[in-house]
């Protein structure tokens, strides 16, 4: 992660945005009724926080004055009541809450994972996984806080103050004066707390992001520490990053530790200044005892709210940073423009067309310059070239992950920008290099969910590309469970898996890159075994570096830094002498010094 990562992740900006919170409250709309519910039981629990000192003065003045025995009763009767109430209230409001906080992190991340399936993947290439993955884990957690304790606490908060600071003037406005004249050292106190933890809180999240990077990049690349020796190193390392995560995390308990009791002890001086101008009222001006005792227990529960509400200012702040980044991803540009009138087939013919082609990933950075090629359906063409001359390029532009810059491409004389996309790439194919298995069974993974495909299929597209006999020998055949990103499989077999699951879709067009490429000698074999019979009938372009994978195609292609340089069969072009000839030099003298059997090599005939 880049330090412009660790900078976007870690600002905390505005405490409040009101174009941010009126996109916020959006997500709440749909559960205003549990919203409101919510609200109201908290004016309800403020309400009954109000009771509880008053009938503490009426208890006093008109009961224990006058030794009334059944009216302290009662009245005693009355409170245990209104706190059971209370009980009663604040638990269906925070079970409320949380509740409805549940079901907006559900809708935000349904809309998240939705979005993230329709980016291209251009984005995906500018944008860290992590990054992404934050989104949907922490910032929404963040305005989980929000919606849950952060609003609806300062609602309270907000009630509570104000009710006390009705009932405390309506009771003597002198000695609710007398009271409030500590907000001064409240204010400050409170300030300076805001600004010591805002920069503790960032500095945290900051080392958060550093540690959470070099775990993922220590775990992701365990293999290379562990052969390289890197574990003392690399321990050290990580013990710093983690000292200096827990040394801020230090920093902000020590403030937190100085602010509360700071609170309480300005709340101490309040109870003093009242205890003692009120005692003088109670001697000489008239104030009865139980109005002085209500008084001190509206004062205590006055400042904890105050706390709090400076507590859950960096809740807001922060969930205002999360929501800023949730909406950027949200509002991100999905870049494909659907047509009006999408072309679908029930199964093309395989005719693929591409007309003065220009691509770039970058500007000015041109990958394709004006190519044109022509697969006619069934035709089985192979594509080569060196590193970076663009041949992965036209199969992200043939199966629309990109559009192209000028010029088009047509799929059955239509252009795939006129297609409907999912009919498009249903319709094509494409087998990787870089298998992706997902945690599940053998057969999710031939299958990807499409109940149309059955069983019997699945077992005759993996007999075909001669995947069903490692698939036997497995605990649990087809049912075998398969471990993240296919740990336990090797490269060879998670090729012949990929394989049959594109045989399982029986699609017309197919395409192939480098889909060889890393597999041993035997397993390349039986694969170009299966490969005669998996493209027979099939529009094939096959993407390969080893020449020796591409002689039975009917053409090959060589595009040389984005141009097509070369056409023709493996004879003609040999016979040329340009750009393949020295690619099949190369390779030959190269298989040569490293001892490959003949069935390696390319044999020119």
């Amino acid at each position: 992660m880049s330090a412009h990562d660790f900078h976007e992740e870690e600002a905390l900006g505005k405490a409040y945005d009101h174009r941010l919170m009126r996109r916020l409250l959006g997500f709440l709309r749909p559960h205003w009724r549990q919203a409101a519910a919510s609200l109201a039981l908290v004016v309800v629990s403020a309400g009954l926080a109000l009771i509880g000192p008053y009938l503490t003065k009426v208890a006093i003045d008109d009961f224990i004055a006058h030794k009334d025995l059944s009216g302290l009763a009662n009245v005693g009767l009355l409170l245990i009541a209104a706190m059971l109430l209370q009980a009663v209230v604040e638990y269906g409001q925070m079970s409320l809450m949380q509740a409805t906080g549940q079901e907006i992190m559900y809708d935000i991340r349904m809309q998240l994972f939705r979005k993230l399936q329709r980016l291209p993947l251009s984005y995906y290439d500018r944008t860290p996984v992590g990054r992404l993955m934050t989104r949907l884990t922490n910032d929404v957690d963040v305005l989980n806080e929000l919606f849950t304790s952060g609003v609806v606490t300062i609602f309270g908060d907000v009630f509570t103050l104000a009710g006390i600071l009705v009932v405390m003037v309506a009771m003597n406005w002198e000695l609710a004066i007398v009271s409030f004249s500590v907000m001064p050292l409240i204010f400050i106190v409170t300030m300076i707390f805001r600004v010591k933890v805002r920069a503790t809180y960032r500095d945290v999240r900051t080392r958060l992001a550093r540690m959470n990077s070099y775990l993922n990049e220590n775990l992701t690349g365990m293999s290379t520490v562990q052969i390289m020796n890197r574990e003392a190193r690399n321990y050290g390392e990580f013990l710093e990053i983690n000292a200096g995560h827990r040394d801020a995390n230090m920093r902000s308990i020590t403030y937190y530790a100085i602010f509360f009791p700071a609170i309480e002890l300005i709340g101490a001086l309040a109870t003093g200044l009242i205890i003692w101008y009120g005692g003088r009222q109670v001697m000489w001006e008239g104030l009865t005892l139980g109005a002085l005792v209500a008084f001190l227990q509206y004062t205590t529960r006055f400042f904890r709210p105050i706390a709090d509400i400076s507590e859950k200012y960096n809740t807001l702040q922060s969930a205002m940073a999360s929501s800023e980044r949730v909406f950027d991803l949200l509002d991100a540009p999905e870049g494909m423009v659907e047509p009006a009138h999408p072309h679908r087939v029930e199964r093309v013919r395989g005719e693929i067309r591409l007309e003065h082609v220009d691509f770039s990933y970058k500007e000015n950075e041109p990958v394709l310059r004006d190519v044109s090629l022509v697969v006619a359906p069934g035709e089985k063409v192979a594509i080569v070239g060196a590193t970076g001359a663009g041949k992965t390029t036209i199969i992200n532009l043939l199966t629309r992950f990109y559009d192209v810059t000028a010029g088009r491409i047509l799929v059955d004389g239509i252009d795939v920008r006129e297609w409907d996309a999912k009919a498009l790439r249903r319709s094509i194919g494409v087998v990787l290099q870089d298998v992706f298995l997902f945690t599940g069974t053998v057969e999710d993974n031939l299958r990807l969910g499409d109940a149309s495909i059955s069983h019997e299929r699945i077992v005759a597209a993996a007999r075909e590309v001669h995947a069903h006999p490692f698939i036997e020998r497995l605990p649990g055949g087809y049912g075998a469970e398969v471990r993240e990103r296919g740990a336990g499989f090797s490269v060879g077999e998670k090729q012949l898996l990929s394989f049959a699951r594109c045989l399982a879709f029986d699609p017309q067009v197919l395409v192939l890159d480098e889909a060889t490429s890393s597999v041993d000698t035997e397993t390349e074999l039986l694969i170009q075994d299966a490969l005669r019979r998996l493209m027979a009938g099939r529009t094939s372009v096959v993407i390969a570096h080893r020449l020796s994978t591409i002689q039975d195609v009917d053409r090959i292609v060589v595009l040389h830094k984005g141009q097509v340089r070369e056409s023709g069969t493996h004879q003609q072009l040999l016979a040329q002498r340009g750009i393949y000839h020295r690619l099949y030099e190369l390779q030959y003298q190269s298989q040569e010094r490293t001892g490959a059997r003949p069935s390696q090599r390319v044999v020119a005939e």
